[in-house]
């Protein structure tokens, strides 16, 4: 199988800090560095998180529109994708980026618990960030995080409040979410060929100690791989990981060892149904 696989690096996110590992970029020149690294490596999106002054997870637009600019200066074609996440704002802050009109942005379309917190998408907001990325021309990722937010984002699309056919993101290992098991991981999979078709493009995102275990499913079954230091410090479990672009290698190795190849920017473009670079 000579499919192209896509990878995501999600490069700093809102939990990491120097503290966990000295690696994590934290400043918008620190994510722009690391960034271009990964990006050198072989990722072709960035999923991208701001923090404040303090090194606090913020939503201010003016920080997005720094990276973005940053990324995009440094990282030709790169797809840039912003989280309208709700660890760093709440309410439609979360989505006050949009308006940079960013290539793609990511969407939970639904609740569930986080380790010590609920992870609150109530249906008012996921709707109202949707009609934001219509409005803008953003392409949502769809961050599922339960089986039931599969079968929102098709209710969705269908529905038209999703402008394209969604790009699903399967994510395991939250703790009080979504365990990393094999066979609900096939369901999974299983589900999103069924409602959106069999060549509809997927990925797969592990936390922590499950990166590598879901980077190896994915290009096994012929998805795309998100990994980076937003979901996971280490290499294993006494090395931290040196930068975002040891994560990359490492998923890019895990690519080749399926039989097929890392993507590049026009072929992850492609797939995904974006603007040319």
């Amino acid at each position: 199988m000579d499919s192209p696989a896509i990878i995501c690096v999600a490069i700093t996110g809102s939990l990491p800090t120097k503290a966990d590992n000295p690696a994590v970029p934290l400043t918008v020149e620190e994510q722009i560095a690391s960034t271009r690294a990964a990006f050198e490596a072989g990722a072709t999106i960035a999923h991208c998180h701001v923090r404040d002054g303090a090194g606090k997870p913020s939503s201010d637009p003016a920080r997005f529109a720094a990276l973005k600019a940053g990324i995009e200066a440094a990282c030709p074609g790169m797809i840039v994708q912003l989280s309208t996440g709700g660890r760093s704002g709440a309410g439609r802050a979360r989505g006050g980026m949009l308006g940079l009109a960013p290539d793609m942005a990511s969407l939970s379309v639904g609740s569930n618990n986080f380790p010590t917190r609920v992870y609150e998408n109530p249906p008012d907001l996921v709707d109202w960030l949707a009609a934001e990325m219509r409005t803008h021309g953003v392409t949502p990722e769809i961050e599922a995080f339960d089986l039931s937010h599969i079968f929102r984002a098709h209710a969705m699309w269908q529905d038209g409040a999703l402008a394209a056919r969604p790009y699903v993101q399967v994510v395991m290992g939250v703790r009080n979410a979504m365990p990393a098991d094999r066979r609900v991981f096939e369901f999974y999979v299983e589900t999103v060929h069924r409602l959106f078709g069999d060549d509809a493009p997927w990925c797969a995102a592990g936390i922590g100690r499950h990166q590598a275990e879901l980077n190896d499913w994915a290009a096994e079954l012929g998805g795309h791989l998100r990994t980076g230091l937003e979901d996971n410090v280490r290499l294993d479990r006494t090395t931290l990981a040196p930068s975002n672009a040891a994560l990359v290698e490492r998923a890019a190795e895990a690519v080749r060892r399926h039989g097929r190849r890392v993507a590049g920017v026009d072929e992850a473009r492609a797939i995904l149904g974006l603007r040319p670079a």
